[in-house]
């Protein structure tokens, strides 16, 4: 039975996942105005002090990844609330730090949270019903640029006012509400299919990679590039990573579907998230730096820490409020617009800085500048991974994406970092960086944002039905045309044989089986409708249930397997937004055409109101029934009469409706494979009729005496045993005439008429002193509301 996804609770749900992701994403920033103190505060060296930073990036890149495979897993709501425990401890223990190595640790243990971003993120997949998806994903997005840049303002107020150690306690108590939000709010969420065992090895791989190379790239340039500790870390990087990806490769259950990743708008939207994120994290490493240099400098803006951490807020605040707008634009244009416009406006923000960064009030227009298309830019990048995966890998992809955003700010680091070193002045007995320096480096920002967007541009997405078509046809006539360009080299024997092939497949439109020999399956993938669908998940399985492969569609919807011998085998094919399929294919010595076709997914939302006007009912409840009068989805109304059901299969459909004091209703709804189907129903009012049955000797009520209501035929519509108070009641009546009678002594029938209204106040009294037939000729009867 496919889960409905309530609209009344989608907001508290949003409101929760916004609230972590801010939460979490607020660690990455929190410490940067203690730096400056950490050496004094932890007895240490400046040197040793960024490791302060260092550590929770290293720790939230190794495992964003591994969160988000354990989440398609397990269940996305159970890796959630975990996230929170080391979020929890790690603020603690960094509170409690007094030297150098407990607050690494804690450091650390933060870092272990951020992976609640991206499973959040592909958490909303099955929470939020499908109008309210795209906003929903682009704020839980955006929640990892806003509570960066929320983190500077809160933490400088906290160390000008306060006691830094209030900023890791304030963490602590935020983890636990957060901790509890998730638990009472967020419903349980099934796991979405990722079969196989937890890929240990490839998570260690893919650990100590990237601590070589994020390790590498931060400490460049305080260690020395041409260091041999850093020369070693890029060659160990390199080395582990391609052993990793070996690995995973061969791995049937791997920790990251290359496969998957390689996918040219995965992949595409990936690389063009490094340079999203370089172009980010560089106005938070500058302009912090030009507001707090003293004036003296003559480009320097003298504003305290304070000061610097308000005028840096709104940028965050920015990142909020386009969240809407960004899921608007994606919906209308397509994510790969909405991405390619954010970072376009980065651009001019780090552009218009070159002559607005001589003031404060006039530089914070330009971080709200940079935060408003890094808004677009984050609000789109899920949106595109999550239209290029299947659901079983959406947490495994989006947490790839979010290792991606990591690296990128990664590298922005060091590279920003060494073009301030390098054109950098003493001053004071302190080396600054001089302003043609901090032009530079926005510059960077400048450069690096317009390559995103061109990356963006290039991302190549689903094509329109019509398209695709034409595109199907057009490659297999360039594979029939290939074929018989070979025909010549072929032997004598084979040339028949290839000229019968050729000329089946240009008749039937079929694909050839391009790289498979022998026993082997191949074909093409199809909507109802014919146009192929690219992207398509196909899982191949053995009769006794064992996976003995997996491959996704190319853009032209073909694919192929190789199966080690001729015999029967079962092919499952899903794709987003369509129905899976599975049959049983029967292989031979030669290559088997497979066509598959994927009906539509669609969904169905409506309004239940009363008849007559238009009051909406709540709590109704509401059931999509297939024709063979199964349940496939169910759902109750909200407080405006309103509900929703999603993943609908394209059909036919008997909606049946009711709620307490009303008729019930069904009416037939064809539901398409597209968009979403919009019904109203009106419910009629049932009467009500009640009354207490009394003993006539005493007036008490009578326990246990049996009522019967009966239509005008005689006909018995309902039967019922009065309770300790005597009271009895029938519900949901048409309009008529009804006899009740009333029986444990002598029995008593009443005549009654019911006009759609409640009826009250039907008493009975019974006594052994014979029978009474008493009429109702008219009672005071209540509206019912």
């Amino acid at each position: 039975m496919a889960e409905t996804k309530p609209a009344a609770r989608s907001g508290g749900i949003l409101a929760v996942l916004a609230i972590a992701g801010i939460v979490a994403s607020l660690t990455q920033t929190l410490v940067i105005p203690l730096l400056g103190q950490m050496p004094q505060l932890l007895h240490t060296s400046t040197t040793n002090a960024t490791w302060v930073v260092t550590a929770s990036l290293l720790v939230a890149a190794v495992c964003t990844p591994v969160a988000g495979r354990l989440g398609d897993m397990y269940g996305k709501r159970q890796v959630l609330v975990a996230s929170t425990i080391p979020l929890i401890v790690g603020s603690v223990v960094c509170a409690l730090s007094s030297s150098l190595w407990p607050m690494i640790i804690g450091r650390g243990l933060q870092g272990m949270s951020v992976g609640i971003i991206p499973v959040g993120i592909a958490a909303l997949r099955d929470l939020l019903p499908p109008e309210k998806l795209g906003s929903g994903i682009a704020l839980i997005s955006s929640s990892l640029g806003i509570g960066g840049a929320l983190g500077l303002p809160l933490a400088a107020a906290v160390v000008q006012y306060s006691n830094w150690r209030v900023l890791f306690w304030g963490v602590a108590v935020a983890g636990v509400i957060v901790a509890a939000l998730m638990y009472f709010v967020l419903p349980a969420i099934p796991a979405a299919g990722a079969a196989g065992r937890f890929d240990v090895l490839g998570a260690v791989g893919l650990g100590v990679g990237l601590v070589c190379l994020l390790l590498a790239v931060s400490k460049g340039g305080s260690w020395g590039w041409g260091s041999a500790s850093i020369i070693c870390l890029f060659v160990g990087a390199v080395v582990v990573l391609l052993a990793w990806g070996w690995w995973e490769l061969r791995n049937s259950t791997p920790l990251v579907d290359l496969r998957t990743t390689a996918r040219p708008q995965v992949l595409m939207t990936n690389i063009a998230s490094i340079g999203i994120g370089v172009a980010m994290y560089s106005q938070s490493l500058i302009v912090p730096q030009l507001l707090q240099l003293p004036k003296i400098t003559g480009y320097g803006l003298g504003q305290s820490m304070m000061a610097m951490g308000l005028f840096m807020a709104p940028g965050g605040l920015m990142m909020m409020l386009l969240s809407v707008p960004s899921a608007k634009l994606s919906a209308a244009r397509g994510p790969k617009v909405t991405l390619a416009l954010g970072a376009l406006i980065m651009a001019i923000g780090y552009g218009l800085s070159m002559v607005l960064m001589g003031n404060p009030w006039t530089l914070m227009i330009v971080t709200i500048i940079i935060s408003s298309g890094t808004g677009f830019a984050y609000g789109a990048m899920p949106a595109l991974i999550m239209g290029g995966v299947p659901v079983s890998e959406s947490a495994a992809a989006n947490s790839f994406n979010t290792l991606m955003r990591s690296i990128g700010t990664s590298v922005s680091a060091a590279v920003i970092g060494v073009v301030l070193a390098q054109l950098s002045v003493n001053f004071g007995g302190h080396s600054i960086p001089t302003e043609n320096g901090f032009r530079t480096g926005l510059l960077i920002g400048c450069g690096v944002s317009v390559v995103a967007a061109i990356i963006a541009l290039l991302i190549p997405v689903r094509r329109a039905a019509a398209a695709a078509a034409e595109a199907a046809v057009a490659h297999t006539v360039d594979e029939v045309d290939i074929v018989a360009a070979e025909v010549d080299s072929l032997p004598v024997a084979g040339v028949v044989s290839a000229a019968v092939q050729v000329a089946a497949d240009r008749y039937a439109g079929e694909p050839v089986a391009e790289t498979v020999t022998g026993p082997s399956i191949y074909g093409r993938v199809r909507d109802v409708g014919g146009p192929v669908v690219a992207g398509a998940t196909l899982t191949l399985i053995s009769t006794s249930g064992s996976q003995l492969g997996r491959a996704a569609t190319r853009h032209d919807g073909y694919f192929e397997f190789a199966v080690p011998a001729a015999g029967s085998y079962v092919l499952i094919a899903s794709a987003e937004g369509r129905r899976p399929d599975a049959s049983t294919i029967t292989v031979g010595q030669v290559p088997t055409l497979s066509e598959v076709t994927l009906g539509g997914m669609g969904a169905l939302a409506g309004t239940v109101t009363r008849e007559p006007g238009d009051d909406p009912v709540p709590e109704a409840r509401v059931a999509a029934l297939d024709p063979r009068g199964e349940v496939v989805a169910s759902a109750e109304t909200d407080i405006l009469g309103r509900f929703g059901l999603s993943d609908l299969p394209e059909g036919e459909f008997i909606v049946a409706v009711s709620a307490d004091g009303f008729h019930p209703t069904a009416v037939p709804v064809l539901v398409s494979g597209a968009g979403i189907t919009e019904i109203a129903v009106m419910l009629r009012p049932g009467a009500r009729l009640s009354g207490v049955v009394r003993v006539r000797s005493d007036d008490r009520p009578l326990h246990d005496a049996q009522v019967t209501l009966m239509d005008p035929a005689g006909h018995v519509v309902d039967t019922m045993t009065t309770g300790p108070d005597g009271g009895y009641t029938f519900g949901n009546l048409s309009d008529g005439d009804y006899t009740v009678v009333v029986s444990g002594y002598a029995p008593v029938v009443m005549q009654v008429s019911v006009h759609g209204d409640a009826v009250q106040g039907v008493d009975a009294h019974l006594g052994h002193d014979g029978p009474a037939v008493p009429v109702i000729p008219a009672l005071e009867q209540t509206p019912v509301r």
